[in-house]
């Protein structure tokens, strides 16, 4: 323990925190789902990602400039996109284009506007901030954004023949859409509003959990949770709202035809 009555924990605590994983994998294989290859290549790419990271932020913050912090918010986006894209097997066209542009405007705007009007902390570049804060809203925004995307696509094809026969209906690719979109936006932003629902009777988010494990008072804890989770509700909300908006038009064609794939 340190001075700030922070438990260190060493090399030998990890490996018996992983021993949880072996026996879930084990109970997994002994259950015959067939997903412990998968489970196990998960930890170990966990651990050596997250030890990569440590090791990274450690000289990062150790440099204190701009440039390597922009570097890694970039390397931060680009791996959302590459997870977003794997975990959608049928995508929409211009797919890569339209959650980009979302995950740029939605979690940079958001993280812009908490960092500099809520957290307003100094210079704007400092690592031991943004990086943590872009990485929560952007990791939670990532999940809307794939749900945003997959219900998007289902809905569209389910409902092909209603948006067809509005259309011809004289409706504008719009209004032909809007049951669609309405329920793409629905599923991407209803698990953040279940989490917000459950938080603090159900569950002690993580966020706060680690800030009072390293010593900070509960109540500071609580401020910073609040105001994080307000953070990335409007960035999820954002971000699937925009997704919805630019991918619904990238079904039909400028005559507002319907074009599927």
């Amino acid at each position: 323990m340190d001075n700030q009555g922070l438990v260190n924990l060493g090399i030998l605590d990890l490996v018996v925190a992983y021993s949880l994983v072996l026996l879930a994998i084990g109970l997994a294989k002994l259950k015959r789902i067939g997903q412990e290859g998968q489970m196990l290549w998960a930890s170990l790419r966990m651990v050596f990602q997250l030890l990569a990271v440590g090791y990274l932020l450690h000289f990062i913050f150790a440099v204190q400039h701009p440039l390597p912090v922009l570097a890694i918010l970039l390397v931060m986006g680009g791996f959302s996109m590459q997870v977003i894209g794997a975990r959608i097997k049928r995508k929409m066209p211009r797919f890569y284009q339209v959650v980009g542009t979302a995950l740029l405007i939605g979690c940079g705007g958001v993280t812009f506007v908490f960092c500099s009007l809520v957290v307003h902390y100094s210079p704007w570049y400092d690592p031991r901030y943004l990086i943590p804060l872009a990485g929560m809203i952007i990791g939670n925004s990532m999940n809307g954004a794939s749900l945003a995307a997959e219900r998007l696509g289902a809905e569209m094809r389910e409902r092909r023949e209603e948006i067809e026969t509005a259309l011809c209906l004289g409706a504008s690719a719009r209004q032909a859409a809007r049951p669609a979109l309405r329920n793409a936006f629905r599923a991407a932003i209803m698990p953040t509003a279940n989490t917000m629902a459950a938080m603090g009777i159900v569950s002690l988010p993580g966020m706060m959990t680690g800030q009072i494990l390293s010593g900070t008072e509960p109540m500071v804890a609580v401020r910073y949770q609040v105001a994080i989770m307000c953070a990335i509700t409007g960035a999820v909300a954002i971000t699937a709202y925009l997704i919805v908006l630019q991918g619904y038009r990238s079904y039909f064609t400028k005559a507002q035809q319907l074009e599927m794939q």
